[in-house]
């Protein structure tokens, strides 16, 4: 499986206060990013598969969502979680 358990602790530590800090924005933004990159290379090949586009567009919203309440409650932190997934140009 691409997403294991130990790959999920990674990002929750790298991007969240501690490896089992699930619940942070910041942390839920890094592994929604991961999966969204995930779908959008398996979407290349299989132009067909309606089912996993739907997944991914409802994935970019809840990101979105989340990027959203970050802007309106703390602009600083979501400064830094954009410029370290480099989500925008």
């Amino acid at each position: 499986m691409y997403l294991d358990s130990a790959k999920k602790e990674e990002i929750f530590a790298k991007y969240g206060k501690s490896n089992t800090d699930t619940g942070s924005p910041e942390a839920q933004i890094a592994l929604f990013s991961y999966r969204i990159s995930h779908l959008t290379e398996h979407l290349k090949s299989n132009k067909k598969d309606y089912n996993t586009e739907r997944s991914l567009k409802r994935l970019v919203g809840k990101r979105r969502r989340l990027l959203d309440y970050l802007v309106a409650n703390d602009i600083e932190r979501y400064r830094a979680i954009v410029k370290e997934l480099g989500l925008r140009r």
